[in-house]
């Protein structure tokens, strides 16, 4: 696959982990690609780091930003993908480090009908405050760095952090909707449109990922691992206020109780909004 990569990065007033990101994506062995800021209404010092780093990060940096009425994720996202260029988009949290073969991985494993899902290596709060303090390049580390750093207790496991060529047995679990995360998956555009992208319809934490999984399932879209390639650093964060979760449980039952691939509110929607009002992209 030699198409442009869109990688959406979603942010909301962290703008130390965004810088951090923002470094660990200029550093990819893979040039092509862009970046979209996917700004769920953060304060003028996000959109300073973008600007820091547009120009010096893939082809470009665009800032998607909408104002802040709560955690609006799926809708932010929906944003992004709207601004984005490319054939295919790698969403990826901002608080979320990527090495330098991140993309590269992601391009490897980017196959017509099937979404990658990746994973996670968690950082512990002591050591998420160190890199960002001292500006420390983690993602650079080696493997016995990181030995050091899980015999210490300051991240959760190695095995994202290894590579392994699996083959045919990335499509085991070709159609388990269950235990992806939004924070690392690659999807194509083409994919995200037939489903109308993410349901604005969930807002406040949780499930919008999920939602997602289930309608490309049903469009006939499969689930590829993207584990023993992929994997990213995850810095620590304050647990998000998760008050809306029953409400969206109960949107995610009746989606699975249902057979609907489209979204109830999803790209189409902004798109007749963006025409009458401007969009807040830089």
């Amino acid at each position: 696959m030699s198409d442009l990569i869109s990688i959406i990065v979603a942010t909301y007033n962290r703008p130390d982990a965004l810088d951090a990101v923002l470094r660990s994506l200029a550093r990819q062995t893979d040039p092509d690609f862009e970046v979209i800021v996917a700004d769920d209404g953060s304060t003028s010092d996000t959109k300073a780091v973008i600007d820091h780093w547009n120009g010096r990060v893939g082809r470009r940096v665009v800032h998607a930003w909408h104002a802040d009425e709560g955690f609006r994720l799926a809708e932010i996202r929906n944003r992004a993908i709207l601004a984005a260029a490319g054939d295919y988009c790698i969403f990826l949290d901002g608080d979320c480090l990527v090495r330098p073969n991140f993309i590269a991985a992601h391009r490897v494993l980017a196959e017509r009908g099937w979404f990658v899902a990746g994973n996670r290596v968690l950082l512990s709060r002591e050591l998420s405050e160190r890199i960002l303090r001292e500006r420390l390049t983690a993602e650079r580390w080696d493997i016995w760095h990181w030995l050091r750093q899980r015999l210490g207790g300051k991240i959760n496991r190695l095995a994202p952090l290894f590579a392994l060529p699996l083959g045919p047995l990335r499509k085991l679990r070709a159609r388990a909707w269950r235990g992806g995360r939004g924070a690392n998956i690659g999807v194509w555009r083409a994919d995200l449109v037939a489903i109308d992208g993410f349901d604005c319809d969930f807002a406040g934490w949780g499930r919008e990922d999920s939602d997602v999984f289930v309608r490309l399932m049903r469009a006939g879209v499969r689930r590829k691992d993207g584990r023993w390639a992929t994997g990213v650093l995850h810095l620590w964060h304050p647990e998000a206020d998760r008050s809306r979760l029953p409400e969206n449980d109960l949107r995610l039952e009746q989606v699975l109780s249902g057979d609907r691939v489209v979204a109830t509110k999803g790209l189409s929607t902004l798109r007749e909004e963006q025409t009458k009002t401007p969009t807040g992209v830089h």
